[in-house]
């Protein structure tokens, strides 16, 4: 008999003929399938394990990742290596690091957006043939009451004012020989519009620091478009300028101001201004004597006073060193202001809109000191700057990294008074950007554009080292 255990199984066989009485029979035992019984014991095991063992499995991963990381860092950042990004000599206040968005250089595609369900462009140019015939359009009168700003200055014989000043005492001061004491009452003053207004625009002495050597004033006074950019203290690489028309080429001045620091700094970098005072099509502007302590104001002036350092030009483009401009200068002009019948376009903050929220954050990032912010805001209040998020129509806060505009002497006394804010306050233009659009409300041809358009504009490179500050 035959155990059931046994699997035996029977088969018969056709190759013989069958004999009367016999038949063939072979017999052949099947083998136990031993493996899928292991796999099936293992499987549950190993479920089991994993639901224990999971939370310890997951910490020994994590070491083991951070230990490859800080080793990966440390053979980066060898005493070799930051030999070579750290120049000898100190300019520095932290060693080079690269951008994170260093991915961005050089992209021309377009920024869109979806609206009304179809996507769009943020900034539409004109086609490109019609950006290489794009003229400049004639000037129609202005409906402005204000004909004429009086820059002041230590010569102008109503304005002798008390004291002196010098860069060294910048840095208990902010007034000094380039800014010129203003006065609450001309502050105040300055804000009333009528036919000629006297302000504080900069340049108010001699004495006052920004020197520009004879060669580059003769240059910059030969401008009549400009596109601008600065670099104090060792700051930012210098992003050559992309997707501009050989139109604009031969019309456009592109302008880098440095300071002798900064020259320093991108020398040693390999980055050498040519016997002709250019770095591919940015001419290289040196300033020397800067007036401020902070560099943070010394960036303001070409920022803010660009109808003072262009004298002849009628239209500027500003962006922030951290940014590559990436379009063409006059299809801007065309697309931000004459086709809307501007006068200065600027970007929406993109975060928040009134100043009192973004006074907040200034504080909170450490941007300025509290009692800073405190001593500005409570001003404002004085002055009755409501907590509006609109003024005049537009977006209170602007974002400020990139500003176009035509030199009327509307838009220069708008400049003017609002350098005056930072110079008085705090280096922070967001804040006072809201009240001086508030102040001033003839100035309503504004563009305020939003954060898309300004995206289409640069690629946003960061900041790539701190600018160390002057020492007197």
């Amino acid at each position: 008999m035959l155990n059931d255990n046994n699997n035996v199984s029977i088969s018969v066989s056709d190759d013989e003929p069958d004999e009367p009485g016999r038949m063939r029979v072979r017999v052949r035992r099947k083998r136990k399938k031993s493996g899928l019984r292991v796999r099936t014991e293992l499987t549950p095991r190993l479920v089991r394990f994993l639901v224990k063992y999971w939370i310890l499995l997951i910490i020994v991963a994590a070491a083991g990742l951070l230990l490859f990381e800080a080793s990966r860092i440390g053979r980066k950042s060898g005493p070799g290596e930051m030999e070579k990004k750290r120049p000898s000599d100190g300019f520095y206040s932290r060693a080079v690091k690269k951008p994170s968005s260093e991915g961005n250089l050089n992209r021309l595609d377009p920024t869109t957006r979806v609206v009304g369900g179809v996507r769009e462009r943020c900034l539409k140019l004109l086609p490109l043939e019609e950006l290489q015939q794009l003229d400049i359009p004639v000037a129609e009168a202005s409906s402005s009451p204000l004909k004429n700003v009086i820059y002041l200055s230590e010569s102008s014989p109503s304005n002798r004012e008390h004291g002196s000043f010098s860069r060294q005492q910048a840095a208990q001061a902010r007034f000094n020989l380039f800014t010129g004491n203003q006065t609450l009452d001309q502050r105040e003053e300055s804000f009333q519009v009528k036919e000629t207004v006297k302000a504080h625009c900069g340049f108010y002495s001699d004495g006052g620091g920004f020197k520009i050597s004879e060669e580059d004033q003769t240059y910059l006074q030969s401008c009549k478009i400009a596109v601008a950019t600065c670099a104090f203290g060792g700051g930012d690489d210098l992003y050559q300028p992309i997707g501009m028309t050989e139109s604009s080429i031969k019309r456009v001045c592109y302008t880098a101001f440095w300071d002798e620091i900064t020259l320093a700094a991108q020398e040693q970098e390999g980055h050498r201004v040519g016997e002709d005072g250019y770095i591919g099509k940015w001419r290289v502007v040196v300033v020397r004597n800067l007036p401020f302590i902070d560099q943070r104001l010394n960036g303001k002036i070409p920022k803010m006073l660009g109808h003072r350092l262009f004298p002849n030009a009628k239209y500027s483009i500003w962006v922030d060193s951290k940014s590559q401009f990436r379009r063409d200068p006059l299809g801007v002009l065309e697309a931000l202001l004459w086709r809307s019948n501007s006068v200065l376009a600027i970007s929406e903050h993109g975060a928040r809109s009134s100043v009192y929220d973004e006074a907040k954050a200034v504080v909170k990032k450490n941007k300025a000191t509290p009692e800073e912010v405190d001593v500005q805001l409570t001003q404002y209040r004085r002055d009755g700057l409501p907590e509006d998020k609109r003024f005049n129509g537009k977006k209170a806060l602007a974002e400020a990294s990139v500003i176009v505009r035509e030199h009327t002497p509307l838009s220069n006394l708008f400049m003017c008074l609002w350098f005056n804010e930072v110079v008085r306050f705090t280096s922070r233009d967001q804040l006072s950007f809201p009240y001086v659009l508030w102040r001033l409300k003839v100035l309503k041809n504004i563009n305020m554009f939003p954060v898309c358009t300004r995206k289409d504009l640069v690629n946003s490179m960061g900041h790539i080292r701190k600018a160390k500050p002057l020492v007197s």
